[in-house]
């Protein structure tokens, strides 16, 4: 538990690094999505994800989450300016629920690594089995470490005798925490209301189509895997061998399967066997819908809200977190993708069952608390999210329902168009 009574570790607890995914479908002018090979070979910064029309931007790391969202902007401008000058244009669609899809043979698999059979044959593996369509949804994800000189500092406090032990057991602190606590972000992001007709009906292209969710990618209907899987947060190896335990019983191909809201990761490449060895670096929020009501995709708000959270956690007592707590997480992140969150609940891990706005009030009320000797921003941003579960208009996935009912495509490459127009000026 972070030493947060402490003066210095209080100073420091807001010093940290980000690091920001983004992925985004590349569409043509009438909203089809793009046939062509990913245009950035050479730019390790822009790749792809599932599909070969689908850019995926990872930042390099930023020291505040300015410097990450500024990152984040650059690489989205060089895609928008490149996209642009392209033989036959294409645009950066904005949101998270793809345009038209008349049928799979819109999301090719992506195509310019296909010498590797493996990663090959593993999108292949995931197209049979979670269907293109579901692949094709984008989103945010947010990268987060705390700053060395903070965990030094409340190492030594602590008097603990190793340090990456102390650093992966805060680490798995957090991610238990994330676990139970982090359903306020989905609830607080989710800005994907609407959906082409073509996404639920095979060739129907044109109808705008509302599912009840404010986020299809994080609700039941979206990235979930078959099963609910139960971690065990004792130590480092004992949760990467959790992990590790569901590719060896054949219930996932690949660790890389395992969608869920969290992630703890080791520095540099991603792979269970470092994760044991070396220990946690870092921690991985996946829950994160495109906004289209940025430039960016992300709100800054939004992102130093996640900051907050986090401090909040690894601040607390650690409580129980068993198999029965970990399946209800799972299911309270999908309660929070619903549109309204008055009528749909969450099971606290305290046992408090209430609506999904009432229990997100109680969480930032008892951030407001925790941080109510730190500096006016804090207050302010708190106060930003406070306002989205009093005020449901104020959600992005209210705002954008009303602003692109009845035409979400035609409104949403009208967006495009903008945005890319904006990236012409900067």
């Amino acid at each position: 538990m972070l030493h947060i009574e402490n003066e210095k570790i209080r100073s420091l607890s807001l010093k940290g690094h980000f690091g920001l995914e983004k992925e985004g479908l590349r569409v043509y002018g009438d909203g089809m999505m793009a046939q062509s090979l990913h245009p950035f070979p050479d730019d390790s910064h822009i790749v792809y994800d599932f599909c070969e029309n689908q850019t995926e931007i990872n930042t390099s790391v930023g020291n505040s989450a300015e410097e990450a969202v500024s990152l984040l902007q650059g690489y989205t401008d060089r895609i928008q300016r490149t996209l642009a000058g392209l033989d036959v244009p294409e645009l950066l669609w904005p949101f998270s629920n793809p345009p038209y899809i008349r049928s799979e043979k819109d999301i090719p698999i992506a195509r310019h690594d296909e010498n590797s059979g493996y990663r090959k044959g593993y999108r292949e593996y995931l197209s049979d089995r979670y269907g293109r369509y579901k692949m094709c949804l984008s989103g945010i994800h947010v990268n987060y470490s705390f700053a060395e000189e903070l965990l030094r500092e409340d190492f030594r406090l602590g008097g603990y005798g190793n340090y990456q032990e102390y650093k992966d057991q805060l680490y798995l602190k957090l991610a238990e925490g994330l676990a139970q606590f982090g359903w306020i972000i989905t609830a607080l992001t989710a800005a994907s209301p609407l959906l082409d007709s073509s996404y639920v009906e095979k060739g129907v292209l044109g109808n705008t189509f509302f599912n009840g969710m404010a986020s299809t990618r994080c609700s039941e209907l979206g990235y979930w895997n078959y099963f609910t899987p139960v971690f065990d947060y004792r130590d480092i190896r004992a949760y990467a061998d959790s992990i590790q335990s569901y590719v060896d019983n054949g219930m996932l191909a690949a660790t890389t399967e395992l969608y869920y809201p969290v992630r703890l990761k080791p520095a540099g490449k991603n792979d269970l066997e470092k994760l044991k060895n070396e220990g946690a670096d870092h921690i991985e929020i996946r829950v994160i819908d495109l906004n289209p009501l940025e430039r960016s995709g992300i709100n800054i708000f939004d992102v130093k809200f996640m900051q907050f959270l986090m401090v909040w956690l690894v601040s607390k007592p650690r409580g129980n977190f068993d198999v029965k707590d970990q399946v209800q997480a799972v299911q309270n992140y999908k309660n929070a993708a619903h549109y309204d969150l008055k009528t749909v609940k969450i099971a606290a891990p305290d046992g408090e069952v209430c609506s999904v706005a009432a229990a997100g009030l109680k969480i930032i009320r008892a951030m407001k608390e925790f941080y109510r000797d730190y500096h006016d921003e804090v207050k302010e941003i708190l106060d930003f999210e406070e306002e989205k579960l009093i005020d449901p208009m104020k959600r992005y996935a209210w705002i954008i329902r009303k602003e692109y009912a009845g035409c979400f495509v035609e409104k949403g490459l009208e967006l495009a168009k903008q945005r890319q127009r904006e990236t012409a000026h900067v």
